[in-house]
């Protein structure tokens, strides 16, 4: 349920309500508003006589049922967009961000060479897998430690923060060392023993959506994350499975606008993973910003040829830079025409 306290609430009387709430057995989650500040208190279904035994407490408004199973990513327990800050960007309520770099961490060469670039083109966040979780045993799994040691380098060098994926609960206190985004990739984006470690971390998540995930599905596994008290997560839409097989996935453009209307999360759109070919990159980056997303993550390589992993859709340096200069071009466009329609 969501308890509106009344303007003016005394510190003593929010904090005796705070105290109920936790004796009731719910867990309050505090948004502060302008006049008002909202509580979210998650846990079982109020019954009628509950709410009515908060509506008669001193300094409470409002006491209302929430409507969304994913109650904490809703706009009814948090009506104002959240907003991520990092020392290189926001993202999030009309603040854009572009990750980019390698899948998967392949040598210092490699990931140095890509940190300096993507940082020059314009790129806020450093992406390279350290673990990889591949279809095939025998495929590249990443460097491991080794890995997140030298992305940890590429961060002390360029000022960019570093999203990396983590792949299992007992792996969330190692990357959390070494990272500032932990990344939970479509595999285990109902891995939920991973999710609340995660959120438990307190950095951070970047959170793709699964390949067979409805939306619903999808804000249910970010709610496993934000019910674990950390408000900072990223949704990514990736692509889904469809029957289609022109594209590695089916991105899925109208996730944005509809995730959007219910929930106060940034959106960001993996075109690489989506398109699998390099040549669609770019078009599909461009449909998702103009669908209106916070960010995009994109797969870049020094020399794609030689990558360990998905080599056809990363983008070499000069492939990126078009891209990045498309973004330019696009972002006050989509600002406008965002505001005409407001």
């Amino acid at each position: 349920m969501l308890i509106v306290t009344k303007p003016g609430i005394s510190q003593e009387t929010f904090e005796a309500l705070l105290d109920e709430i936790k004796r009731q057995g719910y867990t309050p989650h505090i948004s502060e508003g302008e006049s008002h500040t909202l509580i979210g208190a998650i846990g079982a279904p109020p019954t009628p006589e509950l709410m009515e035994h908060f509506r008669a407490l001193p300094g409470v408004d409002q006491v209302i049922r929430i409507s969304k199973p994913h109650k904490l990513a809703s706009w009814e327990v948090h009506p104002e967009p959240t907003v991520l800050d990092f020392p290189t960007g926001r993202t999030g309520n009309g603040h854009f961000m572009v990750a980019a770099g390698p899948c998967g961490v392949e040598s210092r060469e490699q990931i140095l060479a890509a940190a300096r670039y993507v940082k020059r083109h314009g790129a806020q966040m450093l992406r390279g897998g350290a673990f990889k979780p591949r279809t095939s045993p025998y495929a590249f799994q990443g460097l491991g430690r080794e890995g997140l040691e030298l992305l940890a380098e590429a961060r002390a060098e360029t000022g960019l923060p570093v999203v990396t994926e983590v792949t299992s609960p007992d792996l969330v206190d190692l990357v959390a060392e070494y990272a500032d985004v932990l990344q939970i990739g479509a595999r285990n984006a109902q891995n939920f023993a991973l999710l609340k470690a995660a959120g438990g971390s307190g950095k951070p998540v970047l959170l793709k959506r699964g390949m067979s995930m409805t939306l619903d599905e999808f804000l249910m596994a970010a709610e496993y994350v934000l019910s674990e008290g950390n408000p900072r997560v990223v949704l990514v839409e990736r692509g889904i499975r469809t029957f289609e097989k022109a594209t590695r996935f089916t991105l899925d453009v109208s996730a944005v606008p509809v995730l959007k209307s219910q929930t106060h999360l940034p959106i960001w759109i993996d075109p690489s993973h989506a398109a699998g070919t390099r040549e669609y990159v770019t078009p599909l980056a461009l449909a998702g910003i103009a669908a209106g997303a916070d960010g995009i993550i994109v797969e870049t390589h020094p020399n794609p040829g030689e990558a360990k992993s998905d080599a056809a859709q990363q983008l070499p340096e000069e492939a990126f830079a078009d891209l990045m200069q498309a973004v330019r071009r696009l972002l006050p466009a989509v600002d406008k025409a965002l505001a005409v329609s407001a």
